[in-house]
């Protein structure tokens, strides 16, 4: 079984999307999947957002990775952010999980970027522990926040009435 990689194509919109729900679907969010088809074409092929990398089993696609740029003020370069990594249950145990990371460190090393980073869900342990067998380390000081829905529009509103405070 010869394991390939593929970046996706805008033709690949729905299989994108299968992948989406099936990682969700794993994690147990399934009912938190909004996205369609129309809106990853825009976000990925036509804003050009994020990347998709496939993982190919003899050229059927067994796995998805989605990714995009962020920035380091500190190290004054880029980084890529791994949005998502998923390989199909049946195609587990199989060292796809660390080729994808082989190849996502060498897209980051092509495009010298200063780290690659991604988060998990904390009940993940078999995930964790793989990350940690890469070298990966846990950002133990760092707790991320979300904006999103309602709480984003009010923030948005130019007159909305945010909570002051001498924090910051």
């Amino acid at each position: 079984m010869a394991l390939t990689f593929r970046f996706a194509q805008e033709t690949d919109t729905l299989l994108i999307l299968q992948f989406i729900r099936e990682l969700a679907d794993y994690e147990h969010l399934l009912d938190q999947v909004v996205a369609d088809e129309a809106t990853l074409r825009d976000q990925l092929f036509e804003k050009r957002r994020a990347e998709v990398l496939f993982a190919l089993e003899d050229g059927a696609e067994v796995g998805f990775a989605l990714f995009f740029q962020n920035f380091s003020t500190f190290l004054g370069r880029a980084g890529l952010y791994l949005e998502d990594l998923y390989v199909r249950p049946e195609h587990q145990g199989k060292g796809y999980g660390k080729a994808f990371f082989r190849r996502l460190a060498a897209i980051a090393a092509e495009r010298d970027c200063g780290r690659l980073e991604w988060g998990c869900l904390d009940w993940n342990t078999p995930s964790i522990g793989f990350y940690k067998s890469l070298g990966a380390e846990t950002m133990e000081d760092w707790t991320v926040y979300r904006l999103t829905g309602p709480a984003l529009q009010r923030l948005a509103e130019p007159e909305s009435p945010v909570a002051e405070t001498d924090e910051i």
